[in-house]
């Protein structure tokens, strides 16, 4: 075919109207096959006595976006409107079907406040192709078409009358399926977060809402906090590290009974405390963090309420100790808005521990004794991990912890072996056991030489799916995520002055390792454990209330 054919061809006049129905036919089906998978088999199958239902929720979804695309069928802004909604759907279907993923405000939200290298590890030539052939040859062929239009109010009118038909005849069609379409959809609340590009637009919609929103005064919490009687007569320092790890899933340790051996390390740490049974309190590091450190609890979190109120940190300022967040990952979330925050997550800041870009978890302990050193105060240091953060598990670790293989060394996971995927996740968390011992022993031979009463709470923001059920990566919605992206690590290592000061019992601790517990525990644990007494200190949620011996 020569390019006059081409051009022949892309120059074809269509009416507006025709142009939006193939485009709502295309949307519907084309750009929603994974959609459909999961809804034929949520309605029971496949099968003739089916096809009534399946047909009829084909033709209220294609209604649907007929009526929404009219809606934008005007001269100036159906061409922008067409193409930015086949691109979003070619965009959004390779996300859906190659990761198993869904798409809600959270999963946006971490899309814009992710770092640019770990977005970048999404991003391949099979993707580009994909987007290239499905979106941006059928947008060619938009942009290029000369498209008629109904003039003045005659046009109006029918645009009007196409929205209000396709929308009488969707919900006629609703009204006659409901009785065997609501259980489906009451019961698979995912499925709305599968049809795109409806998706997309309600999840970037509400991201924007909270965003976007009029700052308001951030209100004060634990205002109130003191330190607690256990502190009286005491001149020893104490130093507390918070390790927040990064999409590390429980399921993988095999301090919690993983066949492969990737906790050779922490499991030779004498007094080492491992709770088992620890539920995150998100599936996505944008949420997980900022409501692991306030006091709202996960079923009461709210991204705008937790982003006007003070957290923890800030309850440890108000109570005098100095506290620092060191960040190998995207940021603290805006949980360490108002305490000292040093980025390492770049070689440009001074971690020495780099390949290219890519900085490891041991970087974070870079010049940390000295720092403690340098300090008179009290502190409380939050390490931030970059962890397991896939897909390109295989650049968390340096060279030296590739015990477990063949890995998958690219963040292309179509281009490997499930056991590949999962060998490389494996190496992460072998490396995550290196750094956290190393954490330990930096803080046991602080205790021993410079006579600090030391301590390391670790736990995982959430987990992570390797291919069950054809599920990959995290940020599911809560209500049906699979138990590897909510299952999370959780331990406690305390050096013998810190127990002793705080008349803390371990073995009561190591009782309670296999006792439910989740991230909201967390807040009030480590009030608990450094005796500050406050208003906002929940005694129900703190593992360390049982376990104070009396004086």
């Amino acid at each position: 075919m020569k390019w006059n054919e081409v051009h022949t061809i892309l120059s074809r006049r269509i009416g507006v109207n025709t142009l939006v129905f193939l485009v709502a036919l295309a949307l519907a089906s084309a750009g929603n096959l994974r959609f459909w998978s999961v809804f034929v088999q949520a309605a029971g199958g496949l099968s003739v006595a089916r096809l009534p239902l399946l047909a009829g929720s084909f033709a209220i979804v294609a209604l649907f976006f007929h009526a929404l695309l009219t809606l934008a069928s005007f001269r100036r802004t159906v061409k922008p409107a067409l193409i930015a909604a086949v691109l979003t759907a070619s965009a959004a279907s390779w996300f859906i079907t190659e990761y198993g993923i869904v798409i809600d405000r959270t999963l946006i939200q971490s899309v814009f406040e992710t770092d640019i290298h770990e977005a970048a590890e999404l991003l391949n030539w099979r993707l580009v192709l994909f987007v290239a052939l499905s979106g941006g040859l059928p947008s060619l062929l938009i942009a290029r078409m000369e498209i008629r239009f109904p003039a003045g109010a005659r046009g109006l009118a029918h645009r009007a009358g196409i929205v209000a038909a396709s929308l009488t005849l969707a919900a006629l069609l609703l009204l006659m399926l409901f009785k065997s379409l609501a259980p489906t959809v009451r019961e698979h609340r995912e499925l709305r977060y599968l049809l795109t590009p409806t998706n997309v637009i309600q999840a970037t919609s509400s991201y924007a809402r909270t965003s976007w929103s009029t700052p308001v005064a951030i209100a004060a919490l634990g205002r109130d906090a003191v330190r607690g009687s256990r502190w009286t007569g005491q001149r020893r320092r104490t130093v507390s590290v918070i390790v927040v790890g990064e999409t590390a899933r429980a399921a993988n340790f095999s301090m919690n009974g993983y066949a492969r051996e990737t906790n050779p390390r922490l499991a030779r740490e004498a007094g080492l405390i491992n709770f088992t049974k620890v539920q995150s309190c998100g599936t996505a590091t944008a949420v997980s963090v900022p409501c692991v450190f306030s006091v709202l609890g996960r079923t009461r979190y709210d991204d705008a309420k937790a982003r006007t109120q003070e957290g923890l940190l800030d309850v440890l300022s108000h109570a005098g100790f100095e506290v620092v967040w060191r960040d190998n990952n995207s940021g603290c979330k805006g949980v360490c808005d108002r305490v000292t925050f040093t980025d390492l997550s770049a070689p440009a800041s001074g971690n020495t521990h780099c390949r290219d870009e890519e900085c490891y978890d041991e970087g974070l302990l870079d010049g940390l004794p000295e720092l403690i050193r340098r300090s008179s105060k009290d502190l409380v240091i939050v390490l931030h991990q970059k962890g397991s953060h896939g897909p390109a598990y295989a650049k968390r670790y340096p060279a030296g912890f590739g015990r477990f293989g063949p890995v998958c060394d690219t963040g292309n996971l179509e281009h490997c072996s499930r056991e590949a995927i999962v060998a490389a996740y494996d190496n992460t968390i072998l490396y995550t056991d290196y750094f956290l011992a190393q954490t330990i022993d930096m803080l046991r031979e602080m205790a021993r030489d410079d006579g600090i009463d030391t301590t390391m709470l670790y736990f995982s923001d959430h987990g992570e799916s390797l291919g069950e059920g054809n599920m990959y990566l995290h940020g599911a919605p809560y209500f049906f995520a699979p138990d590897e992206q909510t299952h999370v690590p959780m331990m406690l290592w305390m050096s013998d002055g810190f127990a002793d000061r705080f008349r803390i019992d371990p073995a009561c601790l190591q009782a309670r390792r296999d006792q439910v517990l989740s991230h909201d525990n967390v807040f009030h644990s480590v009030l608990g454990m450094l005796d500050i007494d406050t208003a906002v200190l929940n005694p129900k949620l703190d593992l360390f209330h049982a376990c104070v011996r009396n004086g």
